[in-house]
């Protein structure tokens, strides 16, 4: 699969990339962000999936994360969160269309023929990333910030042979019990709701997907995070973890809020946690 690279950094000792490849799942070309640390490789990967309104480029430039990546000597991966272009079906409001992929395939007009993220995150780019830099496919985890993080969650349920290991800031753990993800949901797959728990990460832990993979989940919360109560719900997936005794490490920390600040925080800890997976 050929990749463009848009631009390169030099940055502590690796590189950081901007690329664009054409993506056989939404049918338009895809943007990403990969930073390599300096040596052969080949490299364990950790992919993060970045919530509404983003691009590869909030990651990649608010997170803070190269230092301990190349610390750890770990390849990170930031694609964008949707399809983009002219002739990719779009809404005015924020959390629809374009910058709010969710992450899923859709099935219904207009978004049908492009918005196919589920499938472009766990095909498509893996795919690209691995026939053009030193990463090793093999050794692959997720993690991801808001709907990022229920990206990360619900994909890593849904391909547990894909990932070592799985994180998450401040996830929508529950769309199908929220506004953003009834919201979504409706519009990408339909008013019957009973396609819609396959897309939700309490609901696939309730049903025993992948329960016993993972030997540990871990996420990170915010107690100031203003969409808490109303769209984040953590304590969902919390009962969920705890009806099928999967091991979580859910961190609540007073006074963080749903910024890039949090994630800057406590980013370096998730590095260090998937790259004991990784080992």
């Amino acid at each position: 699969m050929t990749v463009e690279t848009l631009e390169s950094h030099r940055c502590f000792g690796g590189t950081v990339s901007i690329c664009r490849h054409q993506s056989a799942a939404t049918g338009t070309p895809m943007r990403f962000s990969i930073f390599v640390p300096e040596g052969k490789g080949p490299f364990p990967t950790v992919t993060f999936l970045a919530g509404l309104t983003c691009t590869e480029e909030n990651f990649t430039v608010k997170a803070g994360a190269y230092g301990k990546a190349a610390e750890l000597g770990l390849a990170i991966i930031a694609p964008d969160t949707s399809p983009r272009g002219s002739g990719v079906a779009d809404d005015p409001a924020y959390d629809l269309g374009q910058g709010a992929g969710f992450y899923i395939d859709a099935t219904e007009k207009p978004w049908a023929p492009h918005f196919a993220m589920e499938s472009y995150i766990a095909r498509d780019l893996p795919a690209a990333v691995r026939d053009n830099f030193p990463v090793d496919g093999k050794r692959q985890s997720i993690t991801g910030h808001s709907m990022g993080g229920h990206g990360a969650l619900t994909l890593a349920l849904k391909y547990p042979d894909h990932y070592h290991s799985v994180s998450a800031f401040a996830p929508i753990v529950s769309p199908t019990r929220c506004p953003w993800g009834e919201k979504a949901f409706t519009a990408y797959l339909g008013a019957d709701r009973s396609s819609w728990a396959a897309h939700d990460a309490s609901a696939l832990m309730m049903s025993g997907s992948a329960v016993g993979h993972f030997d540990d989940i871990l996420i990170d919360q915010g107690l100031d995070d203003s969409f808490l109560e109303k769209e984040l719900k953590p304590e969902l997936f919390e009962d969920a973890c705890a009806t099928h005794r999967q091991k979580l490490t859910l961190r609540r920390h007073a006074g963080y809020d749903h910024s890039y600040y949090f994630i800057q925080s406590f980013i370096g800890e998730h590095l260090e946690f998937h790259a004991r997976h990784l080992a």
